[in-house]
């Protein structure tokens, strides 16, 4: 399957020819392609749904060469202008001063960094590395997370209003007390992530795995899961009005002492979820 995966890739960059960076991008991408393949077949798909589901999730090549280097660097360049900076001392600082839109840390090793309490208002982190990264108490409204490997960060107390986690690994990452009204997260996995006491009014959660999850005692208000893994994910306690549940696996879930409107449970009850111990409001 690497193979064919690395086929693909070399397709849809082929109208780029050479780049500096294509080596690593591919290189990255290809790591990520093949850690959603697994994913995917984990949720017992065959092989070709789950490498179907795979390219799918892709995304936009054109987006993502948006960020790529196009140019060689000045062969006169000193050789120290050529080194990484060393994010991990200086991006803190550099984030704090920065107020213009659509911040750009794509690409970027972010890992473990301390980011809290920063103003990263439609910044772009597409392709980085966040793994551990503190973004805690930050306005990320409108922020952009595509491909992005986030496993373990957390956001807590963190505003992100209209933000888009697209074909991300968030495993284990902490979104409590987050502000996530109108969000979007699309084939992503979030296994062992926390959205205790956050707010998902009007979010979407399509083509994700949210495996073992819990809604519990969330207003999830407006919310869609589209297509989405839901194999003991809970919603106990949870209000659910005008939520929808399209192509997802809820009869895996829990809806023990659910509230929800008439159309939301006759939604559910046709898709044969456990509906036992719900309240119609």
């Amino acid at each position: 399957m690497e193979d064919r995966l690395q086929q693909f890739l070399d397709g849809v960059f082929a109208p780029y020819g050479d780049f500096p960076a294509k080596a690593d991008v591919t290189k990255e991408l290809l790591a990520n392609l093949q850690e959603r393949y697994r994913d995917y077949k984990t949720q017992g798909k065959s092989d070709q749904e789950a490498y179907q589901a795979t390219i799918d999730s892709f995304g936009d090549v054109g987006e993502i060469m948006d960020h790529v280097p196009h140019k060689q660097p000045d062969e006169q360049a000193s050789e120290e202008s050529r080194k990484e900076p060393s994010v991990h001392k200086l991006v803190k600082e550099a984030v704090r001063t920065a107020r213009s839109s659509r911040s750009k840390f794509s690409y970027t090793n972010l890992t473990q960094t301390d980011l809290a309490d920063s103003d990263l208002r439609d910044a772009d982190f597409s392709c980085s590395a966040l793994e551990g990264a503190v973004f805690d108490r930050s306005n990320l409204t409108g922020a952009r997370f595509r491909a992005a490997a986030i496993k373990g960060g957390s956001f807590k107390n963190t505003n992100l209003t209209e933000a888009s986690f697209i074909a991300s690994d968030t495993q284990n990452a902490d979104f409590t007390n987050a502000n996530l009204q109108a969000a979007v997260f699309r084939a992503g996995a979030f296994r062992g992530a926390t959205f205790a006491h956050a707010t998902l009014g009007g979010a979407t959660f399509a083509q994700c795995d949210l495996s073992g999850v819990s809604f519990n005692s969330l207003d999830l208000t407006g919310v869609m899961f589209d297509s989405t893994s839901l194999r003991r994910t809970t919603f106990d306690k949870a209000v659910l009005k005008n939520v929808s549940f399209k192509r997802s696996e809820v009869k895996h879930a829990n809806f023990d002492g659910a509230k929800m409107d008439k159309i939301t449970y006759a939604l559910l009850k046709g898709a044969k979820a456990n509906l036992e111990n719900v309240t119609i409001e």
